[in-house]
């Protein structure tokens, strides 16, 4: 065969290959159209690197297009090394191909690269100022600045989700690290630490989730029914996770970092810095996969039980379960006075203090409900596979030993009348001199009778003068444990049982409010939940 004519048939052929891909792309089969468009890239760079070839600026033109298409198809099933290893290579040919800068800052921006992703489409504004996508590129600049801003400066406003009833879009959220850094733990392993004193209500941080799983499980009669939802929830939960892991190279090293609940003392201890969507360029990798039986140790540890703000309020959680891994939280331990409280936004977790933290104190969540008595939070402790040893938990098992305590505790399990417990326990710890903290962590653990006590218009008129004052009551626990929901919702009570209080009052609540809560939200929108 002559050699224009074979060169002739090999053009034809590629056409038909690039016109094969395109269509594959149209009709959104993400996976044919990759293959088909790598078979094409082979032909041209083939093509292109044979000597006898002269230079065709349109065969460029089209390797640079083809190099854009997959890098969209790839973004598509969501293999962002691959889609930004493309990208990088259509920018070698035309370094201000509009379509591929378009889809290089919606990679970034799904990998919360924002200064980058937004460098990306201010090119892509510059060189097509005219471009009939301007509306859309304009959408991309102005939602880079706002995530851009909020993961520099943690200034989150929820208000007008909340006032609006949680309906609508939720709100958008940016990756945010706040005065925290990752260092060895004395409660277990490594945990995060507070680089200077934080209030009550700060943010702490907000991650996204690596990967999420949510449903409905069906409260069944059969138990089977109820199990093997579960299994499935967490199978797809795995799989979304392994998935995660294969086509992002810092998906892999943040998972890696990860304790699978062994040996935690031996662990390295990351730069908080490694964990900045900004810095994952620089993540340090293995091409080694993660061992199935390692990552189902790292997932099972690690992982967290969605806790939904929204839900709170609507009472519309039902039957509803989420499951996600969110490395940065997954430092933060366990206590049972813990200084921090989470919930859940979308697939991102935000984490505030619950009370003042000072510079060097280790920030701690509750795994469970530390509103419990010690037996209560033993037996709960060690359906999580541990141990609490917390400054708390050391001066109840002390106080446990005393005669008087078994009483107390016993009268609590056995019902026994509210105000008896809460006169007990108060004039027990009198005589045994308990003060301060101390004071606050017992009555935490027996919160619910002193609850109990103080909505009762009944039971204060009974006993009012032989326990203590609700605010003295309130604010040894939230000193000693943090705020909660349900110490709020009992100062609200009170407050109405009052006649409404006046401006002390709701700024009394509006303290605790941020401290349950969080800084997330104005006044305005703080007052409609309190109400």
């Amino acid at each position: 065969m002559k050699e224009p004519e074979h060169q002739q048939n090999t053009e034809e052929m590629m056409q038909q290959v690039r016109l094969k891909a395109n269509e594959l792309l149209l009709r959104e089969e993400w996976e044919q159209s990759i293959q088909t468009y790598t078979h094409f890239i082979s032909l041209c760079q083939t093509h292109i690197s044979n000597p006898k070839t002269r230079p065709d600026p349109k065969l460029q033109k089209s390797l640079c297009l083809a190099f854009s298409n997959r890098a969209e198809a790839r973004l598509k099933t969501r293999d962002f090394d691959g889609s930004l290893k493309d990208c990088d290579e259509a920018l070698k040919i035309e370094n201000t191909h509009f379509k591929t800068l378009m889809c290089k800052g919606k990679i970034l921006l799904n990998l919360d690269r924002y200064s980058m992703a937004l460098n990306c489409f201010k090119i892509a504004n510059l060189d097509h100022l005219c471009n009939a996508d301007s509306e859309t590129l304009n959408g991309y600049l102005e939602k880079c600045k706002k995530l851009e801003f909020l993961s520099r400066s943690g200034a989150f406003d929820f208000s007008n989700w909340v006032l609006n009833g949680f309906k609508g879009k939720i709100p958008e959220l940016a990756e945010y690290i706040g005065a925290v850094e990752i260092k060895k733990s004395e409660i277990s392993g490594r945990g995060l630490v507070a680089t200077k004193n934080i209030d009550y209500g700060s943010l702490l941080l907000v991650t996204k989730a690596i990967a999420t799983e949510r449903g409905i499980l069906p409260q069944s009669k059969t138990e089977d029914l109820g199990e093997n939802a579960q299994m499935v929830m967490w199978k797809n939960f795995v799989d979304k996770v392994v998935e995660s892991t294969s086509n992002c190279k810092r998906t892999h090293a943040l998972i890696s970092m990860l304790s699978v609940g062994e040996n935690e003392e031996s662990l390295e201890v990351p730069d908080i810095s490694a964990l900045r969507p900004e810095s994952g360029q620089d993540c340090s990798f293995s091409n080694e996969k993660i061992d199935m039986g390692v990552m189902l140790n790292i997932l099972d540890v690690n992982s967290l039980v969605e806790e939904t703000f929204a839900a709170k309020f609507s009472g519309k959680k039902g039957d509803y379960h989420g499951v996600g891994i969110w490395v940065l939280a997954s430092f933060v331990n366990h206590s049972c006075n813990p200084n921090a409280k989470r919930f859940h936004i979308g697939d991102h977790v935000i984490v505030h203090a619950s009370r003042d933290i000072k510079e060097g104190e280790e920030i701690t969540l509750g795994y469970f409900d530390v509103f419990s008595p010690l037996k209560t939070r033993k037996e709960m402790a060690k359906n999580w596979g541990f141990d609490c040893h917390c400054k708390r938990c050391k001066f109840e098992t002390d106080i446990s030993l005393k005669h008087e305590m078994g009483e107390i505790e016993m009268g609590y399990e056995l019902g026994v009348d509210v105000g008896t417990t809460v006169y007990k326990l108060e004039e027990s710890m009198k005589r045994w001199m308990v003060r301060g903290k101390m004071k606050g962590y017992l009555r935490a653990s027996f919160w619910k009778v002193y609850s109990e006590v103080f909505v009762s218009e009944k039971l204060m008129m009974k006993w009012g003068r032989r326990v203590p004052p609700m605010e003295a009551v309130v604010d040894s626990v939230v000193e000693a444990v943090g705020g909660d929901e349900r110490v709020l919702r009992v100062v609200i009570e009170g407050v109405k049982r009052i006649g409404g209080g006046g401006l002390a009052e709701m700024e009394k609540m509006m303290k605790l409010g941020r401290g349950v809560h969080g800084k997330v939200m104005k006044k305005q929108a703080l007052r409609s939940i309190l109400s």
